[in-house]
């Protein structure tokens, strides 16, 4: 037996690397195997799927039509993508001032950390009596808020770690050539912190879609993914409910791809964007 047979021999499990769609195609193949399997098991006593098997969703797929999907996913997005400008608007602002004046960072994280432990139930309760239901056609003022509120402490907290990563020296540099802390922040503290941004950024698209969902259960709609949701649950469809779910998570999870592809494009050299 020669010298290469012999450790070709001893390759174990574990030294094989598979390509990362392989093994995303070999997870999605095991959870729809699980989920088929546990819907055939759990079956109510009038003979109904307790769990709608993957044939029952993609029926309601077909019996909803496109169009369904698109008046409801439409309004949400809508409501998703104004709660994200301002929550993230704001946050960064937020961010900024505190590196600018430091004895606000004590305030502002008593903010952030406010927003993230209140519970958004209480949230949205008080949302509805302040915006009231909202005209015609005009997205919820309450799915705009929670979206907004839903990104709030992700961004604060990833920005200011990032800006506060910059480097010494270099900051340092700045202020010996008469730079004010304004100029630190646009020459270095913003380069250095861009990478911890922008996954700030990738992470709060699928929070935004959920706030905006969360909001449609509060508000007085007439459209949306958190009402079409409602009507599925009350008519006891459940196939409907979960393919709206589903539909759900595939759109966060094409608008954090999305944003990942676009914080690729500006900081390559940045790890998480890179991923």
């Amino acid at each position: 037996m020669t010298t290469d047979t012999a450790k070709a021999r001893t390759i174990q499990w574990e030294d094989i690397r598979l390509p990362a769609w392989v093994t995303g195609v070999i997870g999605g193949i095991g959870l729809i195997a699980a989920w088929w399997i546990i819907s055939a098991i759990f079956i109510a006593p009038s003979g109904a799927h307790v769990i709608p098997s993957p044939l029952e969703v993609i029926a309601s797929y077909a019996d909803t039509g496109w169009d369904y999907y698109w008046r409801n996913f439409s309004v949400t997005l809508v409501e998703s993508g104004i709660g994200y400008l301002w929550g993230n608007g704001l946050a960064l602002a937020l961010a900024f001032l505190v590196l600018l004046v430091p004895r606000l960072e004590g305030v502002a994280m008593q903010i952030a950390i406010l927003t993230y432990c209140v519970p958004i139930v209480a949230i949205g309760m008080l949302a509805v009596v302040l915006f009231g239901a909202p005209p015609r056609g005009a997205p919820s003022g309450t799915a705009v808020f929670l979206a907004a509120l839903s990104v709030f402490f992700t961004t604060v907290v990833g920005a200011l770690l990032g800006l506060k990563s910059a480097d010494k020296s270099s900051l340092d540099l700045v202020t010996v050539y008469g730079g004010s802390k304004l100029t630190q922040l646009r020459k270095v503290r913003l380069i250095a912190a861009l990478p911890a941004i922008l996954n700030a950024l990738q992470i709060a698209v699928p929070a935004a879609f959920l706030g905006a969902v969360l909001g449609e259960f509060f508000g007085k709609i007439e459209a949306g993914v958190g009402l079409a949701m409602i009507l599925a649950q009350q008519n006891s469809n459940a196939p409907l409910v979960w393919a709206l779910a589903l539909a759900s998570g595939a759109v966060a999870l094409a608008g954090y791809v999305l944003v990942g592809f676009i914080a690729r494009l500006i900081a390559p050299w940045s790890k998480g964007a890179q991923k």
